[in-house]
């Protein structure tokens, strides 16, 4: 399968050509490149920048000729310390064509550590807009601050969040953990209030996205929205996929919303959606355009190791689902077979991943180690018999009972056998999370403990805000998880039908009903800051009153301080 799997990959990115151009030597001033031979363009989709290193930046736009007769379109590229482009320290060109649906990527090297740059584009006669990045710090920083994003879904609503942290000046970094995009058509997940707010599928993209042109149109309607522009302009990101940039529930075979008898050869699907990320996202993949590995890390000064991971593609085996353990007829449930399977050598990562990874811990010598990936990682557990529940609308009902019997236990009151089986009886929530691969979860803890180091979390995927610890199968704590919520995907609250009451009622109650949780929002969208410094991890969530609006303002926040 590994085979089949890389051959297809490699066929789709070879016919795209080479995707980004290297800076070499030391450009000068901007009569360099605003010459005869840069082309008229219309930069139809902003300006991006990526991947920060301490001397380097990957700076991204769309430019799309005026006149197409031509295969190949050239244009200039510059980078100056200040806004009015008067102190030019790089430039140069690069080139474009329809291979590449008119991207332009520019791997900018020998650049400034730990500084504020401004970078543009320019045709024959026109500027991109300015783009504002940075490259990492070396060394002797006091802190550095992090907008961690999630799940941003076009039909659901607009991109408040991004645009609430486009103008906040004191975020240093983006971290985007995942589902960029969602592959749905028109009518599916998210769409509810689609038309009513504007934000509906053109038709020549309103079916679910399948092929490379597919991918390509999903993201340009992606990166018409105001509030992820200006994001992009203003901030470097550092990304990682999820399973929405390519099908619901992905793993390294397959995935859960993919259907060949219809869809198609999953691996040809799939190197579709990864050439189109590659082609759309300021990312410099760390083995080429040519690889799937998108796992690497950051040096944050001598502050943290930035580990970004891919818990989706590189080595996911599929997922458990408790339907595949459930009698259809009698509705009994296998719970010997279950156990068997959750405690098989069941790897979410990969082998070489996970011992990337491993040797990542072991060798930084940062302050903080901290993971940016997709899942939350922490325990969720909730009563077996909830899990079981048939009709969503009764379990906020039946997890306040279970809240209620934990604390009355707590407070000594005397509970019934059935009582205590009932509370007591635990099973993950959700099995596509680290729950789902618990062994390896637990040779991962194992690892941290051992070097004596604690880990810092920070996850996306739930569409709802988390504060987990991280604790080993004995109860000892090795980190601490902060899951963002989402930017306009729907949470838990649509999921099991609550009113805002209800879901600030259960917010509240469930830590007492999930050990390793401290808090939880499971309505409002928005985003985190995290801040990095020598002392103490602190982590503000940030939410916004409405997506349904461009006008909106922040609804709240919340605060929590780990320090190691």
């Amino acid at each position: 399968m590994l085979d089949i799997n890389r051959r297809h990959f490699l066929k789709v990115v070879a016919s795209a050509g080479a995707a980004v151009t290297v800076s070499t030597a030391l450009g000068g001033c901007s009569s360099l490149v605003r010459a005869d031979n840069a082309d008229t363009v219309d930069f139809t989709h902003g300006v991006a920048s990526g991947d920060p290193t301490t001397n380097a930046l990957m700076l991204w736009t769309r430019a799309v000729p005026k006149n197409n007769a031509k295969p190949v379109i050239t244009l200039g590229w510059e980078v100056a310390r200040d806004p009015s482009f008067s102190d030019i320290i790089r430039s140069g060109t690069a080139t474009t064509s329809a291979r590449r649906d008119y991207t332009v990527k520019v791997d900018v090297q020998q650049l400034p550590a730990g500084m504020s740059l401004y970078y543009r584009f320019v045709g024959h006669d026109q500027y991109s807009p300015i783009g504002e990045g940075a490259t990492l710090p070396q060394q002797g920083i006091d802190s550095i601050r992090l907008g961690v994003f999630s799940c941003s879904n076009y039909p659901a609503g607009f991109f408040n969040p991004y645009h609430h942290a486009s103008q906040d000046d004191t975020i240093d970094f983006v971290l985007h953990l995942g589902d960029y995009i969602y592959e749905y058509g028109a009518g599916g997940y998210g769409y509810d209030d689609a038309e009513r707010i504007g934000r509906t599928f053109p038709d020549n993209n309103n079916k679910e996205i399948v092929s490379l042109d597919d991918y390509r149109r999903r993201y340009a309607l992606y990166r018409t929205d105001e509030g992820l522009k200006a994001l992009h302009a203003t901030k470097s990101f550092i990304v990682v996929w999820d399973d929405h940039e390519i099908a619901n529930d992905t793993y390294k075979d397959g995935a859960q919303n993919h259907q060949p008898d219809t869809e198609g050869d999953f691996y040809q699907r799939r190197a579709a959606a990864i050439q189109a990320y590659y082609e759309w996202m300021p990312i410099r993949p760390p083995q080429g355009d040519a690889s799937l590995q998108i796992y690497r890390s950051f040096e944050l000064g001598d502050l943290a190791n930035l580990i970004m991971l891919d818990t989706r593609i590189i080595g996911r085996d599929k997922q458990l689902a408790y339907a595949d353990f459930t009698d259809a007829s009698t509705g009994e449930f296998d719970s010997q077979g279950f156990q068997a399977a959750m405690q098989s050598d069941r790897s979410i990562l990969g082998k070489k991943q996970l011992q990337w990874l491993v040797n990542q811990l072991a060798q930084s010598n940062a302050r903080w180690q901290i993971l940016g990936q997709q899942l939350l990682m922490a325990r969720m557990n909730f009563p077996a018999a909830i899990i079981g529940s048939k009709d969503r609308s009764t379990i906020a009902n039946k997890l306040l009972k279970a809240a209620q019997l934990k604390q009355a236990r707590a407070n000594g009151q005397q509970l019934t056998e059935q009582q205590q089986r009932y509370i007591d009886t635990v099973t993950p929530y959700n099995l596509d999370a680290w729950d789902g691969y618990a062994m390896e979860r637990e040779v991962l803890f194992q690892q941290v403990k051992q070097m004596g180091k604690k880990i810092v979390v920070l996850a996306g995927d739930t569409h709802n805000a988390w504060h987990n610890h991280l604790t080993t199968h004995t109860g000892e704590q090795i980190g601490v998880e902060f899951g963002t919520s989402s930017v306009s995907s729907p949470g838990m609250e649509t999921y099991l039908g609550l009113d805002d009451a209800t879901a600030k009622k259960l917010a509240q109650a469930l830590p007492t009903v999930i050990k390793d949780l401290q808090y939880t929002n499971l309505h409002e969208r928005g985003y985190m800051v995290t801040q990095i410094s020598k002392d103490a991890i602190d982590n503000e969530w940030r939410f916004v009153d409405t997506i349904k609006s461009k006008d909106y303002q922040l609804s709240g926040t919340h605060r929590a301080q780990f320090r190691g």
